[in-house]
């Protein structure tokens, strides 16, 4: 059983004098055949809370410095146009009692709170976002992740992996970034691809008919191409419907040890495809096991790459200035001197500008 939860704000030019505002206000609470009970604020405006039928429940405050504030909690079952009619109401009753006091009217859209699916989501720098997400599509837990796909009708399909969006139907943007935006010319070459378990990046790559191509996800994503080869195939097509093809391969494996391998080889890739994990949040580098991880499969990554050869990668959000910062900066203390570019890219279903890098030897 989910709860609704409406908010009235009322930004004012002066503080009011509760006295005066409350009991026509009461009025049109005691119309819905609710009851308060006031609480003590200890000089700080009025407080009150009113109970209703159903379960309804309202919090009314009249703040000292010149804000009122009413807070309307109910089951997502109860009757939404008795609930549209009674804040139509509240409104156009302290319309007439405050009069010409009133700054800003603000009444923001029901937050669902304890849904069966959740629709929201914090932005990178705290900001809730909520998406029209109607069901689970997919979920399957393996030893280190939970795995979601979520449908939503604006973006279609959305890979969640332990709460963070990952991939959705919408977001060919994201794959087109870390693949260098359509000015890299894959006929022919060798790449590497460190995760992409979605099976975008392997989908365009293919279709630019290059020698080979060898994605390496984790094992235990491969729950993660289960759930994407039957609930995601506007974006991986049927590239995840086996593990090898013409010119592609699916190591099903931890790329650490492959990355390794590869270095004890001496083999290169014309590319490599770092879609692992975005940038950490954190800014400690030396506490942080995601920074240590990410410092290393960089320095392999560019072990094994074509002395010529391009390396790309997400960053995060463009907000996350002192995280990206770092992150550069780690670029200085690699095995091998490299060179780089970013670049600021819409990737639809984030909702947020989200930075790409591309990183080469000097």
């Amino acid at each position: 059983m989910a709860l609704r939860h409406y908010t009235l704000d009322f930004s004012l030019s002066t503080p009011v004098d509760a006295a005066s505002t409350v009991p026509g206000l009461l009025s049109v609470f005691h119309d819905q055949e609710m009851t308060e009970t006031v609480h003590d604020t200890n000089g700080h405006g009025y407080l009150a809370t009113l109970v209703g039928k159903n379960g309804r429940l309202v919090i009314l405050r009249v703040h000292s410095h010149g804000l009122v504030t009413i807070d309307l909690q109910c089951y997502e079952e109860d009757n939404i146009a008795q609930l549209d009619n009674l804040l139509n109401a509240l409104e156009k009753k302290l319309k007439v009692l405050l009069k010409g006091n009133i700054i800003r009217i603000k009444r923001l859209p029901a937050l669902v709170r304890g849904a069966e699916v959740d629709r929201y989501w914090p932005t990178t720098d705290g900001r809730l976002i909520e998406y029209d997400i109607d069901q689970v599509v997919y979920e399957e837990d393996s030893a280190y992740q939970n795995i979601k796909i979520l449908h939503s009708h604006q973006f279609g399909n959305i890979l969640v992996l332990n709460g963070d969006i990952n991939m959705a139907e919408s977001d060919l943007a994201y794959t087109q970034a870390i693949m260098g935006s359509g000015k890299e010319n894959y006929a022919d070459k060798e790449v590497l691809v460190l995760g992409g378990g979605d099976g975008g990046i392997l989908a365009e790559v293919v279709k630019q008919k290059p020698k080979m191509i060898t994605m390496v996800e984790i094992s235990f994503s491969s729950k993660v191409i289960d759930g994407c080869k039957i609930h995601m195939r506007k974006t991986c097509g049927n590239m995840l419907d086996s593990l090898t093809g013409d010119c592609y391969q699916i190591l099903v494996q931890d790329c650490v040890p492959v990355l390794k391998k590869y270095v004890q080889e001496g083999r290169t890739f014309d590319y490599v495809i770092n879609d692992l994990t975005a940038i950490p949040i954190s800014t400690e580098p030396e506490e942080d096991s995601t920074w240590e991880f990410l410092r290393l499969i960089l320095d392999l990554s560019i072990k094994v790459l074509h002395p010529n050869g391009k390396y790309f990668t997400q960053g995060n959000s463009v907000n996350l200035t002192e995280a990206l910062s770092l992150y550069e900066e780690q670029l200085g203390k690699l095995s091998c001197p490299v060179d780089f570019s970013k670049e600021v890219v819409c990737v639809p279903s984030y909702l947020e500008l989200w930075v790409f890098y591309t990183i080469w030897k000097k």
